[in-house]
């Protein structure tokens, strides 16, 4: 569904992406792991149009995206949600889901009660302002914004960020739901093991370049893995 090829961007003169190779098939979920400015954050920003390469190319079903606006691809099928959620706080909840219908009115409907569906708590609060919600529904608003634009892949941007624990897992039993029904989910996630074990793939980044890959359970065993993301003293 979406290949980087050989992907190199930039901050100014400061390079971000050292030429990144990397493979999403329909219907995974694949994870990206690392340290804070590992280059995680700036992938997902190369794939939405938020950034553009200088060099290697972003293939979508099989087309090059290099170049298009982020609304375009939003258009095509890709929708990010953003670390630190960014909603807008002085619209209220249904608002804040029609800002993320905007490309798709043939389907509104339909998608707002899909998203509610999903979230019912939406649907309870729809009249609410949204910088009046707490932070883990905060967290379902911004999912649900980019759910609104009936995507074929999810960007997931640090969605546990700020979270209690019992929110994270809904959060992330919430992100499995999605991909059951057929949405690919790209996750970029500071809690390793839980994306790890949510994942069917995953990616390890190092200074903007991945340093390993692998499945889920494999990378989750894996010793190096273990000792720099997970915590683990390794006797």
């Amino acid at each position: 569904m979406l290949k980087l090829d050989k992907v190199r961007t930039f901050y100014g003169p400061i390079e971000a992406l050292k030429g990144i190779d990397i493979e999403i098939n329909q219907g995974e979920i694949v994870c990206l792991i690392g340290n804070n400015g590992a280059g995680k954050s700036t992938t997902l920003m190369t794939i939405s149009g938020i950034l553009r390469p200088l060099s290697g190319d972003v293939i979508f079903e099989g087309k090059s995206i290099k170049g298009l606006p982020p609304h375009k691809i939003v258009e095509i099928g890709i929708s990010q949600v953003p670390e630190g959620r960014r909603i807008f706080p002085k619209l209220t909840v249904k608002e804040n889901l029609e800002m993320g219908g905007f490309t798709n009115r043939g389907n509104f409907k339909s998608s707002l009660e899909m998203v509610y569906s999903i979230f019912p708590v939406l649907q309870e609060r729809q009249k609410q302002l949204s910088g009046t919600l707490s932070g883990g529904e905060q967290q379902m608003l911004a999912i649900g914004r980019a759910l609104m634009s009936s995507p074929k892949l999810l960007l997931l941007d640090e969605p546990s960020l700020g979270l209690a624990p019992i929110i994270t897992s809904k959060i992330f039993k919430t992100i499995k739901e999605i991909n059951r029904d057929g949405v690919t989910v790209l996750l970029v996630e500071q809690n390793a093991r839980a994306a790890l074990k949510l994942s069917n793939r995953g990616y390890v980044f190092e200074n903007g370049r991945i340093v390993l890959q692998g499945k889920g359970e494999e990378l989750l065993s894996n010793e190096k893995v273990r000792k720099a993301y997970l915590g683990e003293v390794i006797l």
